[in-house]
């Protein structure tokens, strides 16, 4: 059985393939402990799939994983995980950003007791205004709102214990906030300090659409990391707000309509407006943290329960049947 699994997801990276895994089993081999490489094609167009396929016919170590179509790094690493046997699973990209030799650091973090290790990305090199200032202040917000105090929770580079991140669902943008979710489940975490590389073959796809992508995740992460379990706190919360607002200015034209005789539809109709879409505003904000609150019931709560409640059940046994007269 090997003790460490590397999954990489590949997309059109055929210049960078060779070199990869020279490195990558150079460095797993000088470790000296079994290791095994799960390669994910994620419906690269370019010879990506016939250059895994070669190296995967002459080292058993390797194990190729071709996606029907691109289905995203998320959906790619998660098919790795899937298969991997290992008790660390160790994550990277394979554009050759990421150094294989940092992984027994990786290693060795595992082994002091951490159940994640982050890659720290330093002196990076992509671009500042797409890349290095959204990640800046998505971090600085991740490590806010969970108290993960990390620097660099998007790096693609990390390392897992098994039985931990099999428990994680993957979906959307989401490798990058893995931290976040495994905080939910009293994960030990750290950093490793890296140099981020420079991508020698090939062109990068992290552009600015990704980045939309990934801050959408991030708004879904915050608030399931918050409140998946009590989603009326949530919806409740801006509720009540708006509808304790809507009741303020409804009191203050009543009294100027009861104390001052104001014709309130013609000196005030905005503002009468507005304070009924205040109220209606909260009361939708309650009703959906309510059908929020009955779906998280639903889920945690055994199934199959009967829509009746009995209080009494009478039988009489069958020999104790009283016989019917002729």
């Amino acid at each position: 059985m090997p003790k460490i699994t590397v999954v990489v997801p590949f997309l059109n990276e055929e210049e960078n393939i060779t070199e990869l895994y020279d490195r990558l089993k150079a460095s797993l081999e000088a470790l000296g402990e079994p290791f095994e490489f799960i390669f994910v094609d994620d419906g690269s167009a370019d010879g990506t799939f016939p250059l895994l396929e070669e190296i995967a016919t002459i080292d058993s170590r390797v194990t190729v994983v071709k996606l029907r179509r691109n289905f995203g790094q998320t959906a790619a690493l998660a098919a790795g995980f899937e298969r991997a046997t290992g008790d660390y699973v160790v994550a990277m990209d394979g554009d050759l950003q990421h150094d294989p030799a940092d992984i027994p650091r990786f290693i060795a973090r595992l082994e002091d007791g951490y159940d994640v290790v982050c890659s720290w990305r330093q002196r990076r090199s992509d671009s500042i205004w797409f890349r290095r200032i959204p990640s800046k202040i998505a971090n600085i917000l991740l490590a806010w709102l969970s108290g993960v105090k990390i620097h660099d929770f998007a790096g693609g580079f990390k390392a897992y214990r098994r039985e931990l991140i099999n428990q994680i669902p993957l979906y959307g943008e989401m490798q990058g906030f893995i931290p976040l979710l495994v905080a939910a489940y009293g994960a030990r975490i750290c950093e490793v300090p890296v140099l981020a590389g420079k991508r020698a073959h090939g062109k990068s796809r992290h552009g600015i659409t990704r980045t939309i992508a990934a801050f959408f995740d991030l708004i879904a992460i915050c608030f399931l990391h918050r409140y998946v379990v009590r989603p009326l706190h949530f919806f409740g919360t801006w509720g009540f707000m708006s509808i304790f607002a809507g009741a303020v200015i409804g009191l203050w034209l009543f009294i100027q309509k009861l104390a001052f005789g104001t014709e309130i539809m013609t000196q005030h109709a905005p503002l009468w407006i507005f304070c009924a879409v205040l109220v209606v505003f909260g009361g939708e904000m309650l009703a959906i943290g309510l059908l929020g609150e009955m779906q998280v019931r639903h889920y945690h709560e055994p199934p199959a329960r009967p829509p009746y409640t009995i209080e009494k059940v009478l039988r009489t046994e069958e020999s104790e049947q009283p016989s019917l007269p002729d």
